[in-house]
């Protein structure tokens, strides 16, 4: 479907339903799947509920950027135009080590461990499934302490490249 990429936790992955046939998107009644929840973050990244358990998942901008996750540095890179991957680690250097970084409040996400980043349009029972003509749908792991983290976002361009940077600060203001 194209949607946002999330990163939902391990211990809930199978409560995540993705993009149902009765949600607005596909279905003709209204109704509002997960898939549909994801689509409703408007600024660079949300955090929303994962029905049916009493967790939350991370949501990053609908921008089909490719996305990495940095565990030392507690980053999600999302590539939004660089030459070179050394061109982008640079543009993200950057953005981090400036002060007048216009970061984005993205809200408090409370994990209980290791997530996996996916589509937000596939359901979780469907990782590790394959399609009926190939492959299977795309996912990376995220290791992740549990903790409660500030979310904080950002799209921007600088000398070096231009970058999507979502960044997990502890609750306690370390990074």
């Amino acid at each position: 479907m194209g949607g946002p990429l999330i990163v939902v936790p391990e211990s809930c992955i199978g409560a995540w339903d993705g993009c149902t046939e009765d949600g607005s998107v596909l279905g003709e009644d209204g109704g509002r799947d997960d898939y549909d929840r994801a689509c409703e973050v408007d600024d660079w990244a949300g955090v929303i509920a994962v029905r049916a358990k009493a967790a939350t998942a991370l949501v990053l901008a609908d921008e089909p950027a490719m996305t990495c996750f940095l565990p030392e540095e507690l980053l999600f890179v999302r590539w939004l135009a660089a030459d070179s991957e050394e061109e982008l680690l640079a543009g993200v250097d950057a953005v981090v080590a400036d002060p007048d970084t216009p970061w984005e409040d993205s809200g408090l996400w409370a994990i209980d461990g290791p997530a996996v980043l996916m589509d937000s349009a596939v359901a979780g029972a469907d990782l590790g499934v394959e399609y009926p003509g190939g492959g299977q749908p795309e996912q990376a792991p995220v290791q992740l302490p549990a903790g409660r983290w500030r979310v904080r976002a950002v799209h921007t361009k600088n000398e070096f490249a231009w970058v999507g940077v979502v960044q997990l600060v502890a609750e306690d203001g370390s990074v």
